[in-house]
């Protein structure tokens, strides 16, 4: 009886330390699997990535040269065609002055096109910057300034809401047969505008986009036909406007949707 109880327990004991069965290919085979793909796409990098062989520069240049835009970017294209960092080439054209927009794309096997648009000034900002369509100030010191460009200015942060002004106001002069060239906002929030045939119109710092729709509602069809005769226009006045002559007189106008063409049909007095 001793015998079998101490037999049983020596099998209890044996089974007690009897290793797990462990599958090495349930373990192994995914390990093999991912570096085979890891490798495969290592290889195939390495095979693809092969040195740029040449870059296509297009674009209408005016004002930029290829070689320029090829000396921004020398230190971008040895990581070879595929590890050319696309978005950081385009970043330094588009850092260059005249350089508005950048297209950067591959060509296989081993080739980089850009194109480049150039920025069109539409502008003068203060005494030598040049404002584009936008009103953004992309040229600092122009070392030529067009002579039939619009001269805006005011501080140095409010370029795009001056150029903002003066494309609204201009599109607006256009069909009445006049034209916009001056515009400027001085550091107190002040207005004035120039014509292009001399008239100056004083908007002042309130009401200023009312003040501006009445003068273009009003005024300036009025003055279109007298023009050589206004020195100024003051738009300052919470009821009307005041015409000052080249002879020194002034005509003020009150109730300017009513009176304005009877008082204008002859000159005011000083």
């Amino acid at each position: 009886m001793a015998r079998k109880q101490a037999k049983r327990r020596k099998q209890k004991k044996a089974r007690a330390f009897t290793m797990p069965k462990i599958r090495i290919g349930r373990i192994v085979a995914p390990l093999v699997a991912a570096s085979i793909i890891v490798a495969t796409y290592q290889l195939t990098m390495v095979m693809l990535d092969r040195t740029i062989s040449s870059i296509e520069i297009s674009g209408p240049f005016q004002r930029v040269t290829a070689l320029q835009i090829e000396e921004a970017i020398s230190g971008q294209i040895d990581e070879g065609f595929v590890g050319a960092d696309l978005d950081r080439i385009q970043a330094r054209i588009v850092a260059l002055p005249w350089i508005d927009q950048a297209r950067v794309a591959r060509r296989w096997p081993s080739r980089i096109s850009i194109t480049v648009t150039e920025q069109v000034p539409a502008a003068i900002w203060g005494e030598r910057g040049l404002l584009n369509t936008r009103g953004d100030l992309f040229v600092t010191e122009a070392r030529h300034i067009p002579a039939e460009l619009p001269r805006l200015s005011g501080p140095d942060e409010s370029s795009a809401e001056v150029a903002r002004r003066y494309l609204e106001v201009r599109d607006q002069l256009i069909p009445l047969g006049l034209d916009l060239r001056r515009v400027h906002l001085d550091a107190r929030g002040s207005w004035e505008m120039t014509l292009a045939n001399g008239i100056e119109v004083r908007l002042g710092r309130r009401d200023v986009s009312e003040r501006t729709g009445l003068f273009l509602d009003v005024v300036a069809n009025i003055i279109t036909g007298r023009a050589t005769e206004i020195d100024y226009v003051d738009m300052r006045y919470g009821n009307g406007f005041t015409i000052g002559w080249k002879g020194g007189a002034k005509t003020p106008v009150a109730d300017p949707q009513k009176n304005g063409q009877k008082m204008l049909a002859s000159r005011g007095t000083e």
